[in-house]
């Protein structure tokens, strides 16, 4: 019997150490394999998603230039305009211009994103204290002045720091 045990252990202990290898090998094999397709669905997302990314950088990009002042009011005429009138019409520019990209910032880093609203905020409090400054009857063109002379008197346009960090994150993607 206790022969019979010794050869039955000589033909099981191998035949269990080859399964034990096999599981290994295969599972080995299938690890390797699960790796490789997720990286290659990561490559076939960056394909799809980097333009898409680069896409919305370039419009906030667009949108931090048309919300400049300087570039803002060679857009927006105040002819004819009082400067009440004016202020609301650029405050009004650079909401819709705002609200029309912000869809954009799933795209971007939350940082690169917090840089554009802080731009925005600049813009309008830029516009908005220009408008304080004026007396009660005065014409659009005066807050124009006035706004350009803010921004070469801070010798720089509010949005530069955010379009500034947004190439940097760009640089960093390539």
């Amino acid at each position: 019997m206790q022969d019979y045990l010794i050869d039955l252990l000589k033909i099981v202990l191998p035949a269990g150490l080859v399964l034990v290898g096999m599981y290994l090998v295969i599972k080995s094999y299938l690890d390797k394999e699960t790796q490789r397709r997720v990286l290659e669905l990561r490559m076939k997302n960056t394909e799809v998603v980097l333009p898409i990314r680069l896409q919305a950088y370039e419009r906030i990009g667009l949108l931090l230039e048309r919300i400049a002042p300087s570039n803002l009011l060679i857009r927006v005429s105040p002819a004819g305009q009082n400067a009440t009138e004016f202020q609301y019409t650029l405050l009004a520019e650079i909401r819709s211009e705002f609200s029309h990209n912000a869809s954009q910032q799933i795209y971007m880093s939350e940082v690169a994103w917090q840089h554009v609203k802080q731009a925005k905020e600049d813009v309008v409090t830029m516009v908005n204290k220009a408008f304080h400054e004026l007396p009660e009857n005065a014409k659009g063109t005066d807050l124009a002045k006035r706004i350009l002379e803010s921004v070469i008197a801070d010798n720089n346009e509010p949005t530069a720091v955010a379009l500034s960090f947004i190439k940097q994150e760009i640089n960093q993607v390539f």
